[in-house]
Formats: C-alpha cells, structure tokens, sequence
C-alpha cells in the first residue's frame, strides 16, 4: 500500500469520514512530508502549521459529535499562492506584496472551507503569475522532482512540484496561459482547466487585491495525481460567486462517454506553425493507435478551427489588451513597435506566430477589442460543430516536455529546442490557446515519459460545459492503464 502522502485523495476522506484514520495525524504526515522534501524542491513557501492542526483537531471532533462530514472532511491540501487564505500571506511571487495579509478567504477556498478541507501551506509562482517556470525573488526557484536541471512549469509549478512529490493531496491552480496545463505536463500530474467562468477568481492576485471584476481569459482549476480526484476538487470548487448565488445555480452536464468503446476522439497533433519534439508526437500516436485498439473511433479531426494560424491572432491580441493594464507606457510602446516591426524582427531569430497580434492588443482601442471579441464569440460558436462530430480532441500541450531553468532577461530573448532546432520561448504558449480562447474545458493528463525520464501529458479537450466529458475520458485511459501518475525517483 502506499505510503499516506501518496494515497488517492478519495481513500483518504473515505477514512476521515469513517473515523479510521484521524485527520491530525494525516495533517501532521503532511507537514513532515513538506519538512522532509520542500528543502530539495522548494514547492511550498508558506506553512501555518498550528492553525492547520487546530483545524484537523476541530474536524475529529465534529466526527465525533455526529456533525455530517463535508466532501473534504478533514483534508489538508497546499495552495497556490496567487489565492487569497484569511490570515496566511499572498504575495504571488511578488515583493510589493510581501508582507499582504487578506482578512477573508477568496471565494475558492471558503468553498474548500465549507467543504471540509484544510489549507495547510502555499505553493511557489513566478512574479504575479507571469511565467512558465516558477521562480520569484521572494522565495526563488522550484525544482522538478523529475530533474532538479528542469523546471516544474508555471505559474501553477509549485502546486504540481507539490503534488508529484507527495507534499499535498490536492491543489488548485489558475490558467490563463496554461498556467495549470503545463505545469502538470511538466510533473506529470492531471489538471483541468474549466470552461468559461464556472469558478469564481474574486480573491485572486493578479488582479490588485480588492479586485471584483473577472479577467478575460483566466479560469481556477484543480490539479491532482489522478482523475477521480480531479472531478471530486472539480465538484467542490466550481460553482457561482456567493453574490451570483441568488440568480444561478451549477448544473454540470453528465458526461457523453461511460466507455473507450463509445469515444468519438479527434486528433490534432501537428501544426506547422508550432512544431512537436518528435519523442512526444510519437507518444501521441501510440496513444492513438492503443486508442483505436479499444475500439473508440479516432480520426484526423479537419475544421477550419483547427489552424494555429487561425488560433494566435485572437488569442495573442486578447492576451496583450488584458496583460497591458499592468505595463507601464515604456513597455506599451515597446510592445506596439514590436507589432510595427514584426516581419523585420523575425529576420533576427526565431518568434512565435502571433506576437505581432499582441503587441497590436496591448495598445488598441477599446473598439478594436470588441472587433476581436466577437471575432471570438463567433469562433466559440463554430466550436459547436465540431463537437458534434467528436466528444473529444486531443492535441499536444507545450513542443517539448520539461524545459531546462531559463532565467535569463529579457525573455523574448530566451530560446527552447525543439528536434534539433532553436524556437521561441513563447512557442510554449501556442497549444494551449484553442481552448483558452473559446473558454473550453481542457484537461492535462499524463500518457508517457521521455529517454530522460521527464513526464509529458496530452490536452483533452470538449465542447463548452463539458468538462465532466473531458475528466470522464481521463478516468477511462487510467482505468485501461493508458495514463497514470508516476512517484519520480527517489520520493
């Protein structure tokens, strides 16, 4: 059996709520799991030790007093450090923020509260959120448990350094750049990032504290070391904001597939404009023929949507206008001659398809956006066809698997390698924006590992409000032993 810290979320509240298994002492496996490991990794920056064992001493004896047990009963978990816990700091990586102490709990971890959980630390981002590796001057850099030279991802890389190295049952992430995707591709974990707005962001940061409006694009969502566990964190955290609460309810649609055999799957695995290390297409292949081995139907899915060329321009333009309200009029103009001089940039080294379309959404006009939005909203609506012919499509989340720590400044200047060939950093952005453009249900799930021993996941993707279709074919390829955590060595 394995050992607590790497037992399935789901067998630990089933013991927490018969009253075989306490919820101090799990609490406590937890915080020596994090005193043990956390100086090899650095995953978790924050710890409140005596509050979290107060709390599982208080939720031992609601057990006992015969109060009901919430769906978390008892459960200690880490956080990332981009949401607001009552009373625990929240600096997302930044030092302005350093000594931030919020009064109330961001909208996600009351409903973790209410559920029964236990917050019992925060996980390490890079500086307001900003970066695919995880690293700020506040608390520096997390490591990959995989490879210590390889960066966990971000901005959601302490939650999945965290959760690959047994520090924490559960996590929950944001995404607005594949901020929970990536990470867990790059841990080899299981994330889901919902479809459009069906979990409240208010006691995020980014925004300012204090911030009540919703940010185009960004969506919270869990990560977990396996899809049962990811549904039942899906559950508890999504849902209206309490002031929502009298106008709308959640009624997440049932899943359309209850077996591999009945799986309509669509395949997109290339794209000229971002090519994928041959290792993982490979994979994803294997995947598919073992795929079509159960006697799911996979094809080549063909739609006009399908075209990175299509995809980057909206994407990267809606990007630049929400990103620019925190860049100063330096970095605006900076930015709007990139847009002026993107064909002559691209003679001086590789750049990612698109860019130019972001410098353009960092300084357009209010009218110019609302062009884009409906060019999106139209978009959104063609997505619907396409689900009519497929329950699901699987396309690649980064070209590569875990990159090497790159810190270097400025960052269009940083380079990936990607079969032999120097590409652009921000290549690393351009598989996850179908989903994130259209406000699709896309899930992160791992199906293979590289010569080096670096995880690498695939992205499932669905119609919009179909997320439990999404997780439900996650469960279905574990149940077939075609996806699966795997502890990394020496954990």
């Amino acid at each position: 059996m394995n050992p607590l810290h790497y037992r399935p979320a789901h067998e630990l509240i089933d013991e927490l709520r018969a009253g075989t298994l306490s919820s101090v002492e799990l609490t406590q496996a937890f915080l020596d799991r994090i005193k043990t490991h956390n100086p090899d990794i650095n995953a978790v920056v924050a710890l409140d030790a005596d509050s979290a064992l107060a709390q599982a001493r208080a939720a031992d004896a609601r057990l006992l007093d015969g109060t009901e047990p919430g769906p978390l009963h008892g459960l200690p978990l880490t956080i990332k450090d981009t949401w607001e816990v009552a009373g625990l700091g929240c600096t997302a990586g930044a030092p302005p923020l350093r000594d931030y102490r919020p009064a109330t709990h961001a909208d996600v971890i009351q409903r973790l509260a209410d559920a029964g959980a236990i917050i019992i630390g925060k996980t390490n981002v890079p500086i307001y959120a900003t970066d695919l590796q995880s690293y700020n001057k506040l608390f520096g850099t997390t490591l990959n448990p995989y490879n210590r030279a390889h960066t966990p991802g971000g901005s959601s890389g302490g939650a999945a350094a965290a959760l690959a190295s047994g520090m924490t049952p559960l996590e929950v992430g944001s995404d607005l750049a594949g901020s929970i995707r990536t990470p867990a591709h790059f841990c080899g974990v299981y994330g889901h990032k919902p479809s459009r707005s069906l979990v409240s962001f208010r006691g995020h940061i980014p925004g300012p504290p204090g911030t009540l409006s919703r940010p185009d694009l960004a969506e919270g969502g869990p990560l977990a070391r396996n899809a049962r566990d990811l549904e039942a964190l899906f559950r508890v955290i999504a849902g209206p904001r309490p002031i929502d609460r009298r106008n709308w309810s959640l009624e997440l649609a049932p899943s359309d597939i209850n077996d591999l055999s009945q799986a309509r799957v669509g395949l997109w695995l290339s794209d000229p404009l971002c090519p994928v290390d041959k290792t993982l297409h490979d994979g994803y292949q294997d995947l598919a023929r073992k795929l079509d081995q159960t006697c799911a139907l996979v094809s080549q899915a063909r739609h006009e949507l399908l075209s990175l060329a299509h995809i980057l321009p909206p994407y990267f333009n809606l990007l630049g206008s929400l990103l620019s309200t925190s860049m100063t009029p330096a970095q605006r103009r900076q930015m709007k001659w990139v847009a002026r001089l993107e064909k002559l940039i691209r003679l001086f080294g590789p750049m990612t398809a698109g860019i130019g379309s972001y410098g353009r959404g960092v300084n357009q006009h209010i009218y110019d956006w609302a062009y884009i939005n409906e060019t999106r909203e139209k978009m959104r609506a063609q997505a619907e066809q396409l689900f009519g012919e497929f329950d699901v499509l699987l396309t690649p989340i980064t070209p590569t698997a875990a990159i090497r720590h790159d810190h270097s400044d400025p960052v269009f200047k940083r380079r990936i390698e990607v079969n032999g060939q120097q590409r652009a950093y921000m290549d690393q952005f351009c598989w996850i924006a179908f989903a994130t453009l259209l406000g699709l249900p896309a899930t992160s799930i791992p199906v293979g590992r590289t010569p080096a021993g670096l995880p690498f996941n695939i992205q499932v993707i669905g119609a919009p409000g179909k997320d439990l279709t999404t997780i439900r074919f996650a469960q279905l390829l574990e149940e077939q032993g075609l996806s699966r955590f795997e502890i990394p060595q020496g954990f």
